[in-house]
């Protein structure tokens, strides 16, 4: 079974979205084998972030990914990671069809919802970025 690592993102907290958005992605037959909630600092979005660091949005991002709390998530599942891309539709919110996640709830490139892995590689790095051994369950 493949893993995935989402992050619930500020907007998706603020507008009260995370159950609707878990919802959908159990639906697919996804099954959750970590959560939990932090408020990101400016290192670990350095990290996490390290391929745009130099580019002039970044510090947009920093200000909005730390804004408040989010919900990271390990999901387990048959191609989950092409999978849950599918059902998130295109990163820029705006050219995201109805019936996706960033199509119905996202707003721009930004305000999206969620983060998702984009492969097997960057799962797992982002898996071990944020989640120790210990608490996966899968």
């Amino acid at each position: 079974m493949e893993k995935t690592f989402i992050i619930l993102k500020p907007d998706c907290m603020e507008k009260g979205l995370a159950g609707q958005v878990l919802q959908r992605f159990e639906k697919e037959g996804f099954q959750i084998v970590a959560c939990k909630m932090s408020k990101l600092g400016s290192a670990i979005l350095r990290e996490h972030y390290a391929h745009v660091t130099d580019k002039p949005f970044f510090p947009d991002i920093e200000v909005f990914m730390s804004s408040r709390t989010v919900i990271f998530v390990a999901l387990q599942g048959e191609n989950v990671i092409s999978r849950v891309r599918d059902l998130l539709g295109p990163t820029d919110s705006t050219k995201a069809p109805a019936g996706t996640i960033r199509g119905d709830f996202g707003t721009d490139m930004m305000r999206n919802v969620v983060h998702a892995s984009d492969g097997p590689d960057t799962a797992a790095a982002e898996l071990k970025r944020f989640f120790s051994d210990d608490e996966i369950y899968g």
